[in-house]
């Protein structure tokens, strides 16, 4: 049965361009590919969400700017529903440019993130349907965020926090959330380690904590029981928006499946992205 998924965050378009290598000082180089998507993690997990199968909806800024057609097109045939907090904004969205390197799929990015479009939950549309099945937040629109994520907890809707870097704010976040995934350079005030950050976070009330560390083990703490869950080993093409697309996976599985369950085939799911360029090409 498919499950409502509500995706808060950022909003970007991604310029990817696929090469052997990365430029150099004042050299100029050619692509032997490239691609044109919509972008962000929140984005880029709803999308995962709604290919599972789900409605998704991304709550973000988008606005009126022609570029923005772009951005609108990718995620219409991605299935995602747009519920923009600043729908007149004229100005252009955050542009992510992507290099990925073909020998190895890490990749190289420059990007301006969301502090230019921040928006108040005043401005959270007053027709969006709050009563989903998950809500998933990234951090970029952080008052937006507190809003959703204390509606979720009173309404009983579990709350995913995708953990990519810590950004000031969470601290007021981290008691509504319910699942904090966290990449291996998410560091609250404090912490140097990851015994530390499974600490902060667990001091927060959350009982659920998993943090990824690319193709090494996940670890966790899920109610007092701590382990690692493995991820499959492929080689890589491209690792962009890998993390993002854990998250959507795994929103998608924890209605379905116990903590460790759903880390594991969130890694299944992200693992098999990576062996293709882009972030939506897997899909096809």
């Amino acid at each position: 049965m498919a499950s409502t998924g509500l995706f808060v965050g950022m909003v970007t378009l991604d310029l990817v361009y696929l090469s052997t290598n990365l430029p150099s000082s004042n050299e100029k180089i050619t692509a032997s590919d490239y691609t044109v998507a919509a972008g962000g993690p929140a984005t880029n997990a709803a999308v995962t969400f709604s290919y599972l199968g789900n409605l998704a909806k991304i709550l973000g800024v988008v606005g009126i700017n022609p570029i923005t057609q772009l951005i609108r097109s990718d995620l219409t045939s991605h299935g995602v529903i747009i519920a923009d907090l600043d729908p007149a904004n004229p100005q252009p969205p955050p542009v992510s440019s992507i290099i990925v390197t073909e020998s190895t799929g890490d990749r190289a990015v420059i990007s301006i993130n969301a502090t230019k479009i921040q928006a108040s939950s005043t401005q959270i549309p007053q027709d969006l349907d709050l009563m989903v099945d998950v809500v998933l937040i990234d951090g970029h629109q952080m008052l937006v965020s507190n809003a959703i994520a204390k509606f979720a907890k009173t309404h009983h809707i579990p709350v995913v926090m995708d953990g990519g870097s810590w950004k000031p704010g969470f601290e007021t976040i981290l008691p509504y959330v319910d699942y904090a995934i966290c990449s291996a350079n998410f560091y609250p005030p404090g912490c140097s380690g990851q015994e530390e950050v499974m600490a902060y976070v667990l001091d927060a009330g959350i009982d659920h904590i998993a943090i990824t560390q690319g193709e090494k083990p996940i670890q966790y703490r899920s109610l007092g029981v701590s382990g690692e869950v493995p991820v499959p080993q492929i080689q890589a093409v491209d690792t962009l928006g890998a993390g993002d697309v854990f998250h959507g996976a795994f929103c998608h599985y924890i209605l379905q499946n116990e903590f460790t369950d759903a880390l594991a085939a969130a890694a299944k799911v992200a693992s098999n992205s990576c062996q293709f360029f882009g972030t939506r090409r897997w899909m096809e």
